[in-house]
């Protein structure tokens, strides 16, 4: 594996308003724009992946490219958003949010394109993906806000599902885990804010929807999905149209 090269993470999204404003700052304060390797094993691509598609890859390698792919998901949708003049009526308190959350999303995903670009060789980071929004009326709220409450509430179970495939015996992986906390909370604040857009002052932020019991207690805990589940729902929504394969993923 080649030599780590440490590469600052740029902070270009300096007009981070209001509501969830300092979610994503607290993220890139934190210094974890520094990452360290994988280990060997996480390099290894699978061999069952047809030479003109791209593998995840195994370890901890395979979970930094599946966390990127949502991350991309999520940025393209936001950029849709606010590209386009944001749904007929949006109010400016809405605008200010779908706009903090577009400027977390971007952030998060080049985060993991250049962590991921200083740990390995180029051709193991997942590549920018395309997605095909055209089903979507991002002229209409409910479209917007329905379709944004699934991303939120998936982006949110793929975190609590990935984080426990972390490979946390070394130092990098342990860095890995602490990452996947703090973006998740992120993650779990959008989808308070769109559920509460989506019916205001109700207790749809915490819902039995998305909660869990753990041993016999009342939900109280967000639940978790595996990778592969996750990219099985993301497949068959049809916005993905760049192909990828994920035979090495680790899953539960």
């Amino acid at each position: 594996m080649k030599n780590k090269i440490e590469k600052e993470f740029p902070t270009t999204q300096n007009d981070r308003r209001r509501f969830l404003k300092l979610s994503g700052a607290a993220l890139v304060g934190t210094g974890l724009f520094f990452m360290t390797g994988c280990s060997d094993d996480d390099e290894v691509m699978t061999l069952e992946t047809p030479p003109d598609q791209f593998d995840l890859g195994g370890g901890n390698l395979g979970i930094l490219n599946y966390a990127y792919a949502l991350e991309q998901l999520e940025a393209a949708f936001y950029t849709k958003v606010i590209q386009g003049s944001y749904y007929a009526g949006a109010p400016s308190r809405e605008k200010t949010l779908f706009k903090d959350i577009y400027n977390h999303e971007v952030i998060h995903r080049d985060f993991f394109k250049t962590a991921i670009s200083a740990a390995v060789d180029q051709s193991m980071v997942l590549p920018d993906l395309e997605f095909d929004f055209s089903s979507v009326d991002f002229s209409s709220r409910d479209a917007v806000l329905g379709l944004s409450q699934v991303l939120e509430d998936t982006g949110v179970r793929a975190y609590n599902g990935a984080g426990q495939l972390i490979d946390v015996s070394n130092a990098a992986g342990q860095t890995y885990l602490l990452l996947a906390g703090k973006i998740v909370s992120v993650e779990a604040r959008h989808a308070s804010a769109i559920r509460d857009l989506i019916n205001p002052g109700s207790m749809d932020f915490a819902g039995d929807d998305i909660l869990i019991g753990l041993g016999g207690t009342a939900p109280a805990f967000d639940q978790a999905a595996a990778p592969k589940t996750v990219l099985n729902e993301v497949i068959a929504t049809g916005f993905l149209k760049t192909e990828f394969t994920a035979f090495n993923l680790p899953n539960f």
